[in-house]
């Protein structure tokens, strides 16, 4: 998941996240009574899509029932509590969810996990990417931490109805047409607010803001706020810059709506078409569906991204040592894991699987998504998957990435010029990583 990057999905799950927090004091992998089936708790964020494949695996395998936790919990809730849980050695589910931006941090610790090489994971390597694969390995090659979930892959989802209003086209492949280069969706925007619609043209400068860097990151260094020997360079990664100044230029053009990404106002924004395109990685589209509800389906459409592709979330799950149930957790995993699992997910909300099988399925080639107007998904997003560029996460990289977008919000509301929100993104960025 997500993702989502990191994956901090929509805050209307606030009924979700305090059940998350309330049964987090029981302990997710307490031992059972009595003569029932195993429980196994699943700590996940934002929107996984594994519920019809929970009651697959429950109908095979009767003597488990699965409870899962955190649905819609967006990232910045859900990884504390999992550290909190970690430490204290109690609390965490028996299989959880680890975000790709998070996972350097967790492998600093591999005590806190079992080795999935020390049962039969080995044998799957040939299931997930490469990278994807290796980014759930120790430093030095001898734990797997978590197996693959999902990968980003990013398209732009976009409003039919208010670009026809707008007067632009609405096809998707002459959408795309719009904008090759960011100046160009720059340059679109600009004609999309002089048709007063009464709708911006993007929801948020930060979710931009991350696409440009994750994408730009990706072509070149292939790390973002770290580098690959975990120097902090944020003030001196030409890609970080780049993408900051971007931004600038997309909000001194009056472009965006100013909806803090994942708040309620963010939320409210979809349900009232208050914006007309969203960057939008695959798993960001359970986030739209979810957000803007059954009466905006068709509504919807995605085009090409601009600049050249790139990849913004992705996750693992791993099974902690604190689990009684290891060895039902750790086949749960695979199952939920597997190119099945991945297919599974996909349809239900839209994750890109990171199993090369499962991309060469016809089941993801060939998908499409009634409610994007029949978008051909499966080539939008998986077309390109195999060839995706990861970018490095450092060990803060949430909690510096934080603090930088942080930095673009005080522009983005007029609180500060571009030059004192870079002097603030790089300055609290530091203090951040010093933590």
């Amino acid at each position: 998941m997500a993702v989502f990057p990191r994956r901090r999905l929509a805050a209307v799950a606030l009924a979700a996240t305090t059940a998350l927090l309330v049964t987090a004091g029981c302990g997710g992998g307490d031992e059972q009574s009595g003569d029932g089936p195993v429980t196994l708790t699943v700590d996940v964020f934002g929107q996984f899509g594994y519920e019809q494949l929970y009651q697959e695996y429950m109908t095979a395998n009767p003597d488990v029932k699965i409870v899962e936790r955190g649905t819609g919990t967006n990232l910045d809730e859900y990884s504390p509590k999992l550290t909190q849980w970690l430490a204290a050695g109690r609390g965490a589910g028996d299989v959880v969810a680890i975000e790709e931006g998070l996972m350097v941090e967790y492998k600093a610790n591999p005590g806190n996990f079992v080795n999935l090489l020390d049962h039969g994971a080995a044998d799957l390597k040939g299931n997930f990417l490469e990278w994807k694969w290796n980014a759930g390995l120790t430093a030095d090659g001898k734990q797997l931490i978590g197996l693959g979930t999902d990968v980003g892959g990013i398209a732009m989802c976009y409003r039919k109805d208010l670009f026809e209003k707008a007067g632009l086209p609405t096809e998707r492949d002459e959408v795309s047409k719009l904008w090759p280069t960011w100046p160009d969706y720059i340059a679109t925007g600009e004609k999309f607010a002089a048709a007063k619609t009464g709708a911006s043209f993007l929801d948020a400068a930060t979710n931009t803001f991350n696409t440009i860097l994750l994408q730009t990151a990706g072509n070149s260094s292939g790390y973002s706020y770290y580098d690959t020997s975990e120097k902090l360079v944020v003030d001196s990664n030409p890609a970080v810059r780049q993408a900051y100044d971007t931004t600038m230029d997309i909000i001194d053009s009056g472009l965006s709506g100013k909806y803090g990404s994942w708040s309620e106002e963010w939320v409210s924004a979809f349900k009232q078409s208050k914006f007309a395109t969203i960057a939008c990685p695959a798993w960001m589209t359970g986030v739209i569906e979810a957000n803007a509800g059954p009466t905006a389906q068709g509504k919807w459409d995605i085009a090409r991204v601009p600049g050249n592709g790139g990849n913004w979330g992705g996750s693992h799950l791993a099974v902690p040592k604190q689990s009684k149930h290891q060895a039902k957790a750790i086949e749960l995993a695979k199952f939920l894991t597997s190119a099945k699992g991945q297919i599974g997910a996909f349809k239900a909300k839209g994750p890109l699987p990171s199993s090369p099988q499962a991309l060469d399925d016809p089941a993801i080639t060939g998908a499409t998504n009634t409610y994007f107007s029949g978008a051909p998904v499966g080539s939008i997003f998986g077309g390109g998957a195999k060839s995706l560029k990861p970018v490095y996460m450092g060990p803060k990289n949430q909690a510096v990435r934080t603090e930088v977008e942080n930095a673009v919000r005080t522009v983005e509301l007029g609180q500060r010029s571009p030059a004192q929100g870079w002097t603030d993104a790089v300055t609290n960025a530091k203090k951040a990583a010093a933590k």
